[in-house]
């Protein structure tokens, strides 16, 4: 099975845990996003990839148009149950069926490096109105600490050959190669996900290649992450832990096929152009956020 079946099948089978067990981003790196992207009332944002909603909710909050694309079936049925407010379309990244420069903003949450890069691009700037952003946005486990390390590393040892990782850098490699995009800007933020031990153990089967083993070996995966937290002083004994992510967020706006500037959106900024920074999730944040109605 190719990795993108695997991810296919695997988040077919696991909308229920999937919706469960993952983190949702912290606010101030929408925050980031939504100024960087001059996302408000008044513009549109795709969200590529959006699954069972996770970001798509948050994007829901700055006001704008949320249009969210998801191919697999199930991903989208639960994300049109939690999000009727939402406009859902059935889609891939390289082929949205969104119409010519219907956009203002294009966003992916955990969900590019799945996407054949060069394609989706084609589609983005297809999708696209002059000046529009693209916002990439990841959590990552915070793998510096032992016991993540350990957990990791039980994913790491069954996943198939080619299974994409936006760690490896493919996308950047393609995005910063391509004409007309300005340069990419990223901000890091602390994300720490307060879990039950159950829900550590759901985390791990929720993920695409997980999902798709057989019973006896979910069952092997199962306890072998029951073994990394008991063999760990942070999470040994423990009925709730503490699961540390890292929420890797980037951004670059839309110059034009021949390269020139064009002005950013509304209420958007370049950044500092100083490289990666990383924050708390508690620091503040500018941004205008409204509750949807």
């Amino acid at each position: 099975m190719g990795a993108h079946e695997v991810a296919r099948t695997g988040y077919t089978r696991a909308v229920d845990v999937y919706e469960r067990a993952r983190p949702s981003y912290p606010l101030p790196a929408l925050a980031e996003l939504s100024d960087a992207l001059g996302l408000e009332a008044g513009r549109t944002v795709v969200d590529l990839g959006a699954g069972t909603g996770l970001f798509t909710r948050l994007l829901a909050l700055t006001g704008a148009r949320v249009v969210a694309v998801e191919p697999v079936a199930a991903m989208r049925g639960r994300l049109a149950e939690l999000l009727p407010s939402v406009e859902v379309a059935d889609g891939t990244a390289e082929r949205t069926g969104l119409p010519e420069g219907s956009a203002d903003a294009v966003v992916a949450a955990q969900a590019w490096h799945w996407f054949d890069g060069d394609a989706a691009l084609g589609e983005v700037e297809h999708v696209l109105a002059p000046g529009g952003g693209l916002g990439l946005v990841w959590n990552t486990y915070d793998d510096d600490v032992p016991w993540v390390r350990d957990y990791q590393d039980i994913y790491m040892r069954r996943a198939p050959a080619g299974l994409p990782s936006h760690r490896e850098g493919t996308w950047r490699a393609t995005l910063t190669a391509r004409p007309g995009w300005g340069g990419l800007q990223e901000r890091h933020f602390a994300n720490p996900h307060r879990m039950s031990r159950e829900g550590v153990i759901d985390r791990m089967l929720s993920s695409s290649h997980i999902a798709c083993l057989d019973a006896a070996e979910q069952a092997r995966v199962r306890r072998e992450v029951e073994d990394v937290l008991d063999g760990h002083p942070e999470t040994r004994g423990r009925d709730h832990v503490e699961l540390p992510y890292v929420t890797d967020v980037y951004w670059t706006v839309r110059t034009g096929a021949g390269g020139g500037t064009q002005a950013p959106p509304p209420g958007a900024h370049g950044g500092s152009g100083a490289g990666p920074q990383t924050e708390r999730a508690g620091s503040t944040f500018r941004v205008r956020i409204r509750t949807p109605g």
